[in-house]
């Protein structure tokens, strides 16, 4: 078998599998995809109304309509635990008591307090569940394995309640102890490795950043670099690292909107990523990666390239973040000072970039 034959089967195979991942995740995620796009419009719509004094944070009219979308993406996994236990058939009753127990009110305070909890005799990492994507779907796919030896080998009289009972007794442990902590894992290792990048170099620093960011929201650990940026504004004044991946969002928001316009036949994918480009320059990306860049693959590779480019434009500016906000043109004041405009170009040019990059690649992503 000659080398070339060998490396076509390995090519077809690595395809294979791709779209094999592609086709679960799209499963999952479509059906609440316009969900989390009315829900990041109507958080936009909130904080607009709130920056522009209109509502202030204590009128019930916020609290109320911004308990419902944020509340949506705080209670994501249980949304995902229904789409996944769907795909995978697993029973959704049961998948849905991961979550409950993830976003218990006692094991929520346990994270906010950095308090110290023991499971089996094993110290519990601290973890971020609230909006979390790759623990709930790792619980669901170890549910699948643990529920077909119960289906298999226990008895129809008393499986109603003894299959509940030991898939909790075998996916909870695992989900607290080794799924909830990967993204914060993924996340402090991202951070370390940041900071002595820009010790060495601020522009690289900025182009890592700006290329990594949004596939750490993918998997959830972004989380995990938010309290590093709040406490540098607590500790120095302001924080280095919001600015970098400001143009990171605007990537995403391009390269959704040149697959709008790439549509012509498939109307529902054109709706949903004209509404993803929307609501990414809004600031919220969840949308154009989940719904849209992801699935797709090369949109996403663009966005990510457009990001660096962003973040590399900002790490040699310098600029600062003086308060927490997440980076868009909306939430800009937070960035005034020292490398702002740059801060500003960096987002347009970002989108700029991934949109041209996206288009030309028209023939190669597969839209209708």
């Amino acid at each position: 078998m000659s080398n070339k034959t060998v490396k076509e089967k390995k090519n077809n195979k690595a395809n294979g599998l791709y779209k094999v991942f592609i086709e679960h995740l799209t499963a999952i995620f479509f059906p609440v995809i316009n969900i989390i796009t009315g829900a990041s419009i109507l958080k936009s719509i909130m904080i607009l109304l709130v920056m522009f004094g209109v509502l202030q944070e204590s009128d019930g009219v916020y609290r109320v309509f911004y308990a419902v979308s944020d509340g949506f993406f705080f209670f994501l996994p249980f949304y995902l635990a229904m789409t996944a236990a769907k795909k995978w058939k697993a029973d959704p009753f049961i998948a849905m008591m991961i979550p409950c127990a993830m976003l218990y009110p006692d094991i929520t305070e346990f994270v906010n307090q950095n308090q110290n909890m023991d499971l089996l005799g094993i110290k519990v990492p601290h973890a971020v569940y609230q909006c979390g994507v790759i623990p709930i779907l790792l619980a669901v796919g170890l549910l699948v394995l643990v529920e077909k030896p119960c289906d298999k080998y226990i008895s129809d009289k008393v499986r109603g309640f003894l299959k509940p009972i030991i898939c909790c007794l075998i996916v909870i442990p695992a989900t607290f102890l080794v799924f909830g902590p990967i993204g914060t894992w993924i996340g402090d290792a991202v951070a370390k490795l940041f900071f002595r990048i820009y010790d060495w170099n601020s522009i690289l620093a900025g182009a890592f950043m700006g290329f990594v960011m949004q596939p750490l929201v993918t998997v959830g650990a972004h989380w995990s670099v938010v309290p590093i940026s709040i406490s540098n504004i607590a500790a120095n004044g302001y924080d280095v690292i919001m600015p970098l991946v400001g143009g990171a969002v605007y990537a995403q928001s391009g390269a959704a909107l040149a697959v709008a316009l790439m549509c012509k036949k498939d109307k529902k994918m054109r709706s949903v990523a004209m509404q993803a480009s929307l609501t990414a320059a809004l600031g919220v990306t969840e949308p154009a990666l989940f719904g849209v860049n992801v699935p797709l693959f090369r949109p996403m590779i663009t966005a990510c390239i457009s990001g660096a480019v962003g973040g590399a434009m900002v790490g040699y500016a310098g600029t600062h973040c003086l308060s927490f906000a997440f980076p868009s043109y909306l939430t800009a004041v937070a960035y005034v000072g020292p490398g702002f405009a740059m801060f500003l170009l960096s987002m347009a040019v970002s989108f700029v970039i991934s949109f041209v990059l996206t288009y030309l690649q028209k023939g190669k992503i597969q839209v209708v």
